[in-house]
């Protein structure tokens, strides 16, 4: 399988894994803003001028309209800081990712998966109220219409000329539709994922 064609839950390991390493690292964390804004390594600074083709071809037109750039906020970590300590306590989450599987068999980290599985899915669901973005089942015929929302739809696979679109639905997306996460105190250290834990 090529890396632009992972499986759904090959980019849900890669999405979560890349997530907690973002949170740690700042380095990574500024290396992935730098791609994401075309300015890190490989991107390649916009021509001043177009550069005449030596035989004309037809050039793709733009899929949608670049948004204009808008000002950078800063993100508070304080909530994905409280959500990765309720992913600990119910799942163990933290555990599992960091524990060394290697000397485990597939039948071992199975059965861990399973549980940790289990308790990611109690936490999204008391907290989190998620819902597809597309209603349509996965594999339906489409039609993406000008001006659709990028954020929230992403084309893929050949990608030529303009809106509408037809396409099939690989996968309908997630929105969250509300969030119900605890209130913190004020004192509360919340880069305190879990405590340690001292047995008497």
């Amino acid at each position: 399988m090529t890396d632009s064609n992972m499986s759904f839950l090959g980019r849900i390991s890669l999405a979560m894994g890349t997530f907690f390493n973002i949170l740690g690292d700042r380095e990574l964390a500024a290396g992935v803003r730098r791609l994401r804004d075309g300015t890190g390594p490989g991107a390649s600074p916009a021509p001043a001028a177009p550069v005449p083709a030596a035989v004309p071809a037809p050039a793709p037109a733009p899929v949608a309209a670049a948004p204009a750039p808008s000002a950078l906020k800063e993100a508070s970590p304080e909530a994905a800081l409280q959500l990765l300590g309720l992913l600990q306590r119910d799942a163990r989450f933290i555990d599992f990712v960091e524990e060394d599987i290697a000397g485990y068999s597939d039948t071992e980290i199975g059965a861990a998966a399973r549980l940790v599985h289990d308790g990611c899915r109690a936490v999204l669901r008391e907290h989190f109220t998620i819902r597809p973005v597309r209603e349509e089942a996965e594999g339906s015929r489409v039609t993406v219409p000008d001006g659709f929302d990028a954020t929230a739809i992403r084309l893929t696979g050949n990608v030529v000329g303009s809106a509408p679109f037809n396409g099939n639905i690989s996968h309908r997306g997630w929105r969250v539709a509300q969030v119900r996460l605890p209130r913190l105190a004020e004192r509360h250290d919340a880069t305190v994922i879990a405590p340690a834990e001292v047995e008497l």
